[in-house]
Order: C-alpha cells, then structure tokens, then sequence
C-alpha cells in the first residue's frame, strides 16, 4: 500500500473530530473526507425538508461551504453533524423565506415530477415497488402540504432520530414547545395522509 493509500485509509476511519483538527492545519483532504461522509444523510434530510431536489443540492452546497470556511468555530460541544446540520437548516429557512414566489413553487412541482422515490427498494417485487413507490409519493405529497416548521420537526425527529434536546437546541426553541410542535406535526401529517388515501 502506498503512503498515499495508507493516508486516505487512516483519514477514512479517523474521527469527525479528528478530521477537522487536521482541516484547521491546513489539510483540504480531511474536510474532503468530512464531505463524503456526511453529504448523502444531510441531503435526505434537507430534502425532505425543502421540499425540492435542486434546492436541496443548493442547500447542502452551500452548507459545507459555509462549514469549510467557519471551521475554526466548530467546538466540540456537538457532533460534527449535528453542527453542519444546523447551518444546513439555516441556509434552507433563508432560501425558502427568499423563494416564495410562484415561480419556484412551480420549478419544484416540474423537479418533483422526475425524482425517484428515495424509499424505493430495488429487491421489490414489481407489485410491492409499484406500491412503495406511490407511497413514497403520498408521504412527499402529504409532507410538502405541511408549513416548514412542521416539516422541518418531523425530519428532524422521524428522519435524523434527533432526541427533544438536541432538537430543541438546533431549533432554538424549548423541549416543551419541541413536544407540542411535534404532536401537531404528526396530526397534521396524518391528516394529510388520509386525504391522500
């Protein structure tokens, strides 16, 4: 194994916090390794989210850019992700509030009609992926009717498995108001559901 190879594989299994003490001195390479590790989950999430595939890469771009260059902000309080997630759930709020305009409601209803289902199993039988996927399109149809707010708490809690706490800490917002919020996330999801059904 080379000396190159036998870096890449020791960066590859080093700690996020690890990773990032070697990007401050300067090592591109290690954030690089950050990126790979964390840009498909933070992309589903933010995803669903935002509610739209291009935005969602927009997103996502522009929060490991933003974490490259606050880097030496990153304390090691919270996981690494739990920090990239939140600037990611930042520059998603300030989109959404810059894009409320007709013509991105519309660009992301065209987007929307050509992705895949990202729940779809490629093992299914041809019955049982036919299902998945109209349920993969009731559930993004049911979650895109929901206000941001309510989207963003169930992503957080049913998607990322975030307990009250860190939910509430990346929400700025109490543990109770995290409960109540999520109770009427769900109700209103289930709602959605049924009128989907």
């Amino acid at each position: 194994m080379s000396a190159a190879a036998a870096e890449s594989h020791r960066l590859d299994i080093a700690p996020d916090q690890e990773l990032v003490a070697i990007a401050l001195h300067g090592d591109s390479e290690a954030f690089g390794h950050l990126v790979r590790r964390h840009q498909d989950r933070l992309f589903r999430s933010i995803r669903h989210v935002v509610g739209c595939h291009a935005d969602a890469e927009d997103v996502v771009q522009d929060a490991f850019v933003q974490a490259y260059v606050k880097l030496a902000t990153f304390e090691n309080r919270a996981a690494f992700y739990t920090w990239l997630f939140r600037i990611a759930m930042n520059l998603a709020h300030t989109r959404a509030r810059r894009l409320r305009t007709r013509t991105a409601v519309e660009r992301c209803q065209r987007l929307n009609d050509t992705d895949p289902p990202a729940t779809l199993s490629t093992s299914a039988a041809p019955g049982e992926a036919l299902m998945q996927t109209e349920t993969a399109a009731q559930i993004r149809q049911a979650l895109d009717a929901l206000t941001a707010e309510h989207r963003t708490i169930l992503v957080l809690r049913g998607v990322e498995g975030f307990d009250y706490d860190s939910i509430a800490d990346l929400l700025h917002i109490s543990v109770g108001t995290v409960r109540s919020r999520l109770h009427r996330a769900r109700l209103l999801l289930r709602d959605q559901l049924d009128r989907c059904l």
